[in-house]
């Protein structure tokens, strides 16, 4: 059973995951967490560019703060975001170095999620140009998680899908409809 999605964007991103934010349902049963590469000025306005196409929460995460299914979490300017697992599912944050020149990494926060939540996570990697998010992706999917990837076809920036295809076997490639379309009927059959 799926408990937590985890979406990786950067160049090209933006229309994307406001894309697949708009057609969850309000009743989506996942936690959602994301990390974006945003130029200056949209760092600190992001949850709120996201919560506006969404009926789900949405919020930027706070070290410490309890995963709450159905949520939208968005990892802050210049901050690693991390999940752990003490007596709860819980963020945190981190200001250790940039890994692949960025951070926060897409790359940080899918290795910690699929270290807590193995087999019940989902990871998505839409729009980029650079190779952050391949590392996060590959230890998704040895750790029995969902793996889909944005048909490089689609991208606007393909650099990101296509890092991801040469070192991960995922379990899609697809446009972003049919991504749409298998986050929401994974969630119908929870």
């Amino acid at each position: 059973m799926y408990k937590m999605l985890v979406i990786g964007l950067s160049a090209g991103g933006m229309p994307l995951v406001k894309q697949v934010l708009a057609a969850l349902p309000k009743d989506y049963s996942l936690a959602v967490a994301i990390v974006a590469h945003l130029p200056q000025g949209y760092e600190s306005n992001f949850a709120q560019l996201l919560d506006a196409v969404t009926d789900l929460p949405v919020t930027t995460a706070r070290d410490k703060q309890p995963i709450v299914a159905g949520h939208v979490y968005v990892a802050p300017p210049d901050y690693h975001l991390l999940v752990e697992k003490d007596s709860q599912f819980t963020f945190s944050l981190s200001e250790d170095e940039p890994v692949k020149s960025v951070r926060p990494s897409i790359d940080v926060l899918f290795k910690s999620a699929a270290e807590v939540f193995e087999s019940g996570l989902i990871a998505v990697i839409l729009s980029g140009a650079n190779s952050d998010g391949a590392d996060g992706m590959a230890a998704v999917k040895q750790l029995g998680g969902l793996c889909m990837v944005l048909n490089p076809l689609d991208a606007e920036f393909s650099t990101m899908p296509n890092a991801v295809i040469r070192q991960v076997d995922v379990d899609y490639i697809a446009g972003i409809e049919d991504i749409i379309s298998l986050l929401v009927s994974v969630d119908e059959k929870l």
